[in-house]
């Protein structure tokens, strides 16, 4: 009695484990996958398709009364095989639903014809854009976005790398050429040429050598895989690849593409790595990045997991469609949840998905207006269709480096945005210099702040007044160091005012303070006798008004020069050079300046103002050389100081004298019209002199020369001078060497280049 009771119970739990499965009505799917062919992308879409399936199968709340079932051949990429596959599936038993084939090629002959069975085709692996025709195929969609989407990621790079020329070549089929056709009407709008178009059929080594023999450098390459190794090889023999060429390719291939062993090259593998490092690849991103669970409840990471042992074990590199298995996945789940959002209309229309036949029109329209509204979250990313039913989707961008390929950065072409991994600057040193008065005066204020230790015990106002002022002027290092890279140019102008500011100011309130001192200490001690008395009287509100109306002039000077002829960035371009090394690229070395329109004016008034203070300091320093007092008793330290200044400001002074000269003899020349004779009497002899560079080279060497003799002549004069202290020798020394690279930068400029 209880082995009957046992044996009753155990045949209750089968029978209701296996009444859902037994009472569910069947519904085909008709697949083809490519096992093999130019695309073997069903060796990973066939599992990941399954896995769905069963997944769908099992789920009590999609398709409740209906079980999925998948009927498949291997297309082998071929549409001569797929229109027999085709043929078999369509007159066949059971009745198909929906069809879903792999390659583009395979998608247009079945899209085609499913329109005379009124069957919807859904797509997990075409990219042609051709499919995108509503009117030619009018049930298609598919999971997989257009190869289009592609081509707005190259114009971006393009011009975000500003290139204007391209080549291309393709394989001849219908998804490439009318990839291509879109990529040269983008290209066209850019403004970029397709100066080299290439096309082959199954041997690349003719289109390869006319790229070779015609000069192309940016390359676009489109073909499947197995002609990508055939290319490649041919590449290697060519040379057509390192730093003199970049190659752009699909990103749909398997990761180690050009590792896998294949008879129809003569290539090792070391030399196809060697022809295909570098290379840049834009790919449809077809793997979440973000952990989400979909509507399979699965996240992205589970469903790869889940699908490597569904492949027992096979190395997923040498696995075709393996990157586009999530695509295959996603496609059946579309489907099922179009399905299933289809059974409650029908209903109501008084149909049932089982009895569709390629008759019934309303069954097909009411799958399609479920599959044009589907939305939902997949492994491969969010699921939604364009108008043309094809997969909108980002695009990755990545670049083969030491044999692996590495992100470098995504594009929305539905925002138009791009967007880099880690930073994205060109390498390489930008140097940012500035007009000649600012960098005289930052040594100048440098040799007054090493003179304030002469300067104690009076007038302690004055003296932080100096202090102030120096610090002023050192603190002009930090906007003289700013320079294009870190600040944007459109900010610039500020930067430059600033470097101004401090510099004028710093300077005024620096020597300013020293020069009220001298001149109280002389205007009182080199009076008369009966007089002298009366002013012995030190009145310290004086001696900051002095400076108060030192400070004023400067700042009315200088907002005149700012409201009136505002300083801003200007770049000297100067002759491109080629870099050491086979790199096949110039550099174009540029210089950052602050300057205005009347530049010379400005400096001329602000440097003959400041040049009378200096003589007057000089002059009131030498009549005060003897008298001692004790209300100001530094100002002996206070005359020194004087005198280091005026011959600090003599040595930066005089090259910026020299240079004004020289800008008016030339403007002169070529008033007189002097250049223009000798540019007749250049080409009366034929010689070549009338290069704008070359000459401009010989006249900056000139310039050199001369500026070598002034520091010789004014090294000179220096030793007529008593000896200074260390610190201050050493403040020439340096100015001197400053002064001397500053203005004969232009010969040395190489060494701040920037690419």
């Amino acid at each position: 009695m209880a082995r009957l009771c046992s044996l009753t119970m155990t045949l209750t739990v089968l029978l209701s484990c296996s009444r859902p499965t037994l009472g569910k009505k069947k519904l085909y799917i008709g697949a083809l996958f490519p096992m093999s062919g130019g695309w073997p992308g069903g060796q990973a879409c066939l599992p990941a398709a399954q896995m769905a399936l069963d997944l769908v199968n099992k789920r009590a709340d999609i398709l409740p009364e209906y079980q999925l079932e998948l009927i498949h051949y291997d297309s082998m990429c071929d549409p001569g095989e797929a229109t027999k596959l085709l043929y078999d599936l369509l007159y066949t038993e059971p009745i198909k639903v929906v069809l879903m084939p792999g390659c583009s090629s395979v998608s247009t002959l079945v899209a085609e014809a499913a329109r005379m069975w009124n069957l919807i085709v859904l797509s997990y692996g075409s990219s042609s854009p051709a499919l995108s025709n509503r009117q030619r195929f009018p049930t298609f969609f598919r999971t997989h976005p257009s190869a289009t989407l592609h081509n707005p990621t190259r114009v971006q790079l393009f011009q975000k790398w500003k290139w204007t020329k391209i080549a291309t070549i393709q394989q001849t089929t219908e998804v490439f050429t009318s990839t291509l056709d879109d990529l040269e009407e983008r290209v066209k709008e850019a403004g970029i040429e397709i100066s080299v178009r290439q096309s082959f059929l199954t041997d690349p080594a003719v289109a390869v050598k006319n790229l070779k023999r015609q000069d192309a450098r940016i390359i676009v390459g489109l073909f499947y895989e197995t002609e990508a190794r055939k290319v490649f090889c041919e590449v290697y023999k060519e040379k057509l690849y390192g730093k003199k060429y970049v190659w752009f390719l699909i990103g749909w291939y398997a990761d180690n593409w050009f590792k896998i062993k294949d008879p129809s090259i003569n290539c090792t593998v070391e030399q196809m790595s060697e022809a295909v490092e570098g290379h840049v690849t834009t790919e449809i991103v077809m793997l979440n990045p973000e952990t989400v669970r979909g509507a399979s409840n699965l996240t992205s990471q589970e469903f790869l997991a889940q699908l490597m042992s569904k492949l027992g074990g096979k190395n997923p590199e040498e696995t075709g469609g393996f990157q586009e298995a999530p695509l295959a996945y996603d496609a059946v789940w579309a489907l099922a949840l179009a399905l299933n959002k289809t059974v409650g209309p029908l209903k109501a229309k008084g149909h049932r998905l089982e009895d569709f036949n390629y008759n019934n029109r309303d069954i097909t329209a009411e799958i399609y207006r479920a599959m044009n509204t589907s939305s939902f979250e997949g492994v491969s990313g969010h699921v939604v269709f364009d108008a043309q039913g094809s997969r909108m989707a980002w695009t990755l961008i990545e670049q083969l480096q030491g044999g692996s390929y590495k992100k470098i950065g995504y594009y929305d072409s539905t925002k138009g945005n791009l967007s880099w991994y880690g930073n994205d600057k060109w390498i390489g040193k930008r140097h940012s210099s500035f007009s000649a008065p600012l960098f005289p005066s930052i040594s100048l204020s440098m040799c007054l702040c090493l003179c304030y230790r002469y300067i104690q015990n009076s007038q302690p106002y004055l003296n932080n007044m100096t202090a102030v002022g120096c610090m002023m002027a050192l603190a002009a290092v930090f906007p003289l160091g700013i320079d294009g890279l870190h600040v944007h140019r459109r900010q610039f102008p500020v930067v430059c005012q600033f470097r101004l500011w401090l510099l004028g100011l710093g300077f005024s309130l620096a020597y300013g303070s020293m020069f009220t001192k001298i001149w109280w200490v002389h205007t009182v001690f080199t009076k008369k006798d009966e007089k002298k008395d009366k002013r012995k009287h030190l009145e310290p509100w004086k001696l900051y008004a002095t400076v108060g109306v030192l400070l004023g002039i400067d700042i009315l000077s200088l907002m005149i020069w700012q409201i009136v002829d505002p300083l801003h960035i200007t770049v000297e371009k100067f002759t491109r050079e080629a870099p050491k090394g086979d790199l096949d690229v110039l550099i174009q070395p540029l210089l950052e300046h602050c300057s205005s329109e009347k530049m010379n004016t400005w400096l001329g008034v602000v440097y003959g103002y400041k040049g009378l203070l200096l003589l007057l300091g000089i002059f009131l320093a030498y009549e005060t050389k003897s008298i001692s007092t004790e209300k100001i008793n530094d100002h002996r330290a206070v005359g020194m100081a004087i005198y280091n200044v005026a011959v600090s400001s003599l040595c930066c002074i005089l090259p910026l004298a020299w240079k004004l000269v020289h800008d008016f003899q030339m403007r002169r020349l070529v008033t007189r019209g002097e250049w223009q004779s000798d540019a007749q009497e250049t080409m009366k002899t034929g010689s070549s002199t009338n290069n704008n560079d070359e000459e401009k080279s010989r006249q900056l060497e000139r310039e050199n020369k001369e500026l070598q003799k002034i520091i010789q002549e004014v090294s000179q004069a220096l030793s007529l001078f008593p000896p200074l202290p260390n610190e201050l020798s050493e403040c020439f020394v340096c100015l001197f060497s400053k002064i001397r690279l500053k203005h004969v930068r232009f010969l040395y400029l190489t060494q701040f280049q920037y690419f």
